[in-house]
């Protein structure tokens, strides 16, 4: 595994990081459990091969990732980084951002987090909430207390307010100190606030460094770009991600043993790109130009639909019929959805909940008409 100077945090961080929103999981009745036993053995396995960075949340895998996660480390956790976040939602005042962060410990079973983040803030949440009810200063005030290392965000907005928030911190008198923000070779978006985040000596994270999987299919983009044999599109996909200098770390959604020995081996891999071959790979933007008419990273903040259409994976259908030309694939995924008497656009209440609780700010309703139709011809 390479190691990278996380910022200037003082950590060494692995090249994979290990995103914990996609454990694989199980329902009875109305409940809904991780596969313990599946997590514990996939976590030891990246722990094994050298990963020392896990991302959880509280509202991963139904509730249960940070519980999940601090069954699983409880072998190795002081020679881990764990990363969770604090929910912004209601107006969270210095009381509930506390409370908010014990509960995190509590479920975690851990004395402290390494990094705790303002969980996918711009700057209406940074200027309204976070500045607004002085939870810059509970933030310092539990990072004296021990109980967070390092004070970070991850990032949902125009590329510009990273900047501002991190100097507007700063002058605040709190050093934020890592960064988690969306990145892959088809979204370069926050490129520039990225090398902006690290110069000034921020940890740097990217999400979705395969686009939530949907970069994830073999092609020949690689060889159509270079000239070289071809390389599976994940792995082309993480080495761009890796090959930009000012990046420490790319964070993987990780759900089975095959994903984690993957992206291990590209992650290990010593052979980093040049500086000509990475920016002749960022035409691969353009290669897949296609998929930016509707680019879900398949994170699932839009669930669940009131309605329980399953928004994202009708996403993931159209990206195998639009961008890959998958065509019969996917209306025979369509076709195994629609027989399990699943719900689609004809079941939407137009309530628009989905929409508000996207990141990448879809119009899902628009799309999700237009997906259904073309697939359930």
């Amino acid at each position: 595994m390479n190691y990278r100077d996380f910022g200037k945090t003082g950590e060494k961080i692995s090249a994979l990081g290990f995103g914990c929103m996609r454990f694989p999981e199980y329902s009875e009745g109305e409940q809904h459990f991780v596969d313990q036993d599946k997590v514990d053995e996939m976590i030891t396995l990246a722990y094994n091969e050298g990963v020392n960075y896990f991302d959880t949340a509280p509202g991963y895998c139904n509730t249960n990732s940070e519980v999940a996660l601090g069954r699983a480390v409880k072998g190795f956790r002081d020679k881990i980084l764990i990363s969770t976040k604090c929910p912004l939602g209601g107006g969270t005042d210095a009381d509930g951002y506390r409370a908010k962060l014990e509960r995190s410990l509590s479920r975690i079973d851990t004395d402290y987090i390494d990094f705790y983040h303002f969980w996918g803030i711009g700057r209406e949440e940074f200027d309204n909430v976070i500045l607004g009810n002085g939870l810059l200063e509970a933030a310092a005030k539990a990072k004296e207390e021990g109980l967070i290392r390092h004070i970070s965000f991850s990032f949902h907005d125009d590329p510009s307010a990273i900047k501002y928030i991190i100097d507007t911190a700063e002058e605040r008198g709190v050093k934020m100190e890592s960064m988690l923000c969306q990145y892959n070779i088809l979204d370069r978006s926050n490129e520039e606030m990225i090398r902006y985040a690290n110069e000034k000596g921020l940890g740097t994270i990217a999400m979705g460094p395969v686009g939530g999987g949907r970069l994830a299919a073999p092609t020949d983009l690689y060889a159509k770009l270079t000239g070289k044999p071809s390389i599976a599109t994940y792995e082309l996909a993480f080495k761009f991600c890796l090959g930009n200098p000012h990046l420490n770390c790319a964070l993987s959604g990780m759900q089975d043993v095959d994903m984690i020995t993957k992206n291990v081996a590209v992650a290990s891999d010593e052979t980093a790109f040049s500086a000509e071959e990475w920016e002749q790979l960022g035409v691969a933007m353009e290669q897949v130009k296609k998929f930016s008419e509707l680019y879900c990273t398949g994170c699932k903040y839009c669930q669940p639909c009131p309605s329980e259409i399953d928004i994202p994976y009708i996403f993931e259908m159209w990206t195998y019929y639009n961008v890959y030309g998958l065509k019969d694939h996917a209306k025979n995924m369509m076709a195994r959805y629609l027989k399990e008497g699943r719900k689609t656009f004809a079941d939407c209440k137009q309530c628009g909940l989905c929409e508000k609780k996207c990141p990448q700010h879809l119009e899902i309703r628009k799309n999700l008409e237009m997906v259904c139709k073309v697939l359930c011809e």
